[in-house]
């Protein structure tokens, strides 16, 4: 006979024809002791065991692999806990007692663990609430552990609510699921809630660098750091990728190996690849990006790393103690911090934003490399643009920039070092973190023969307006587009008049409208401009003109008898445009040149 075939059911696994194991099931709690991250639950389980307060049913949820079906058939053998000396529920389990390995091994006759996405109709409850009727066989307590709960029917639900609510004495619901939302409120009421917590990255490297000692297995601190990373929370998941890393390493674990099998990109490479697009460098970022991708990296994981990166430095600026964080390497904390003190969080921000559009795009893309480093040109181009508050506050502050200010507000022969100096300053952030642009540039001297004198102060060219269509066409000509429809749609005028604008607003006008006429007249015509709500009606407004005019069009257009007798000759038609075409106006230099008629004009 076989040296297997000698072993009992319990030692099965661990018999030369199944010696090896997986780290996830190897290493797998076996009491509330040796559970990780879930502090609050053990608490509550163990006062309430404690007082005797046991209830009836319990409702575990979390997402995949922080435990909840260990912590159920835990749960479970707590319940039926007996030893020599102990007879009664317990979280005190120290000593393996009678149940103990029949019940973690899922193999005890009263522990019954059903999967309810493959038993989701209500003949399966309706054995259940058949069977609750009788004591169990040997334990304490008939435990029914029930996985994936939200799987089941609306039906077995309902038929489970009244032996959920009023369960025999012998009898205990532990129900396990990734979906809380999906399970009624009903069934929700009758149990208690545990929430199992996603597992801290720093527990998580604590917890795989004791297990690479028990297995002899050399780990770099990097590794760890990005196993626990890409586990997000789930120890099972970083145990298998362990395992996975280890037969990958033939025994020893490095980074690289394991950022060569994850695809992953190199954190440091990932940190210079956010300061080439942060200073505007599109070759740099380009390049850099193509040999992450050359070396194996998938470019939307770059661009995820990139994500992540900007969100670390943006938390870094607020809470200076995340760079504590294990899993972080220290080029990441030490650049990090860097990043945080030099730029806004506006900056970062619309970083963050344009890499969450860009990411599904090269994701979705049948040319993920192409897309990404559009996404990359954009970023750096973005990185030359200051942010809209800053635009609105440059146009607000001291009205046009003459040609030889900047944006920051200096002349460019001023004492700050020339015209690109002062560029450099007022794109670099401010003592008090808000910085003017994305770019990180070094203050280098301009030129002379690009440095225009400072025109002087009361000479700013004033731009005439006389009617609402010129503010219109200021608009246009500023590119405002959103502007320039709630001037047509919005604004009735009054009174004009050089520096005073009495205007009538609509009923659906925003608030804020005059407000921004006042800024924008101030800062497209280089004057101020006193704008105020008149009493009386107004005129009609430019968008109401445009529908007259194109209504008295389409009348004019049915009054021709041509029109007219087109409509009549073809039944069913209609006139859907009208166009009149604009006529230029003959210029002086053009009035003497001589000007042939139309063969027909005299007949018209």
């Amino acid at each position: 006979m076989s040296e297997a075939g000698n072993l009992g059911p319990e030692n099965l696994e661990t018999g030369k024809a199944g010696a090896y194991r997986v780290l996830a099931r190897k290493y797998r709690p076996s009491n509330f002791s040796e559970l990780i991250g879930q502090e609050p639950m053990v608490r509550t389980l163990t006062n309430a065991f404690a007082t005797g307060r046991i209830a009836q049913a319990w409702m575990l949820t979390g997402v995949r692999g922080v435990g909840k079906t260990t912590t159920a058939r835990i749960l479970a053998r707590a319940l039926n806990y007996k030893t020599p000396t102990v007879d009664q529920p317990s979280v005190d389990l120290a000593i393996p007692g009678e149940h103990c390995q029949a019940i973690m091994e899922g193999r005890h006759v009263d522990v019954i663990e059903m999967d309810a996405a493959s038993h989701t109709g209500i003949d399966d409850i309706r054995d259940i609430i058949d069977r609750v009727r009788y004591a169990p066989v040997s334990a304490r307590y008939k435990v029914y552990i029930i996985d994936e709960v939200h799987m089941l029917s609306t039906q077995a639900f309902n038929g489970l609510l009244k032996t959920l609510e009023e369960p025999p004495p012998h009898v205990k619901f532990i129900f396990a699921t990734t979906e809380i939302r999906k399970v009624p409120i009903t069934v929700l009421s009758r149990c208690q809630r545990f929430d199992l917590r996603r597992i801290d990255a720093g527990a998580l490297v604590a917890h795989l660098s004791s297990i690479a000692a028990k297995e002899g297995v050399s780990v770099d601190d990097e590794a760890l750091a990005m196993i626990a990373r890409a586990a997000e929370g789930s120890a099972r998941d970083s145990l298998s990728i362990l395992d996975q890393a280890i037969a990958h390493g033939s025994g020893a674990v490095s980074a690289d190996a394991v950022r060569a099998m994850l695809g992953l990109a190199d954190r440091a490479r990932i940190i210079d690849l956010f300061e080439h697009v942060m200073k505007g460098d599109v070759a740099a970022a380009l390049a850099e990006f193509r040999a992450q991708y050359d070396t194996g990296a998938d470019p939307a994981a770059v661009l995820t790393d990139l994500a992540e990166f900007n969100h670390l430095v943006t938390r870094l600026r607020f809470v200076p103690a995340a760079a504590d964080d294990p899993s972080l390497s220290e080029d990441e904390r030490r650049r990090g911090a860097e990043f945080a003190a030099t730029l806004s969080v506006r900056v970062l921000s619309r970083t963050w934003q344009m890499l969450l559009k860009g990411i599904p795009e090269v994701q979705s893309s049948n040319r993920p490399v192409s897309a990404g480093e559009m996404v990359l040109i954009r970023l750096a181009h973005a990185a030359d643009l200051p942010t809209l508050d800053e635009a609105l506050k440059s146009l607000e502050g001291a009205g046009p920039v003459p040609n030889g200010a900047r944006s920051n507000g200096a002349p460019a022969g001023s004492g700050n070092g020339g015209g690109a100096s002062a560029i450099a300053q007022a794109r670099m952030p401010s003592s008090n973190g808000g910085a003017q642009t994305m770019r990180l540039v070094e203050a280098q001297p301009a030129p002379a023969a690009f440095v225009a004198a400072p025109e002087p102060v009361g000479e700013t060219p004033v731009v005439p307006v006389k009617s609402l269509a010129d503010i219109v066409t200021l608009a246009d000509a500023n590119r405002d587009m959103a502007f320039k429809v709630l001037l047509k749609r919005c604004v009735r005028p009054v009174r004009i008049e050089p520096g005073r604008l009495d205007v009538a607003l609509t009923d659906d006008a925003p608030k804020m409208l005059l407000n921004d006429l006042t800024s924008k007249l101030r800062a497209w015509t280089g004057r101020n401009w006193l704008v105020s709500l008149s009493k009386e009606q107004g005129g009609q407004t430019l968008a109401e003109l445009e529908t007259t005019k194109r209504e008295n069009a389409f009348s004019d257009a049915k009054s021709d008898p041509t029109v007219a007798a087109i409509l009549a000759r073809f039944p069913g038609a209609k006139i859907i445009d009208v166009r009149i075409p604009d006529v230029p106006e003959v210029e002086e230099t053009e009035a003497d040149l001589p000007v042939e008629p139309a063969a027909d004009d005299d007949e018209i």
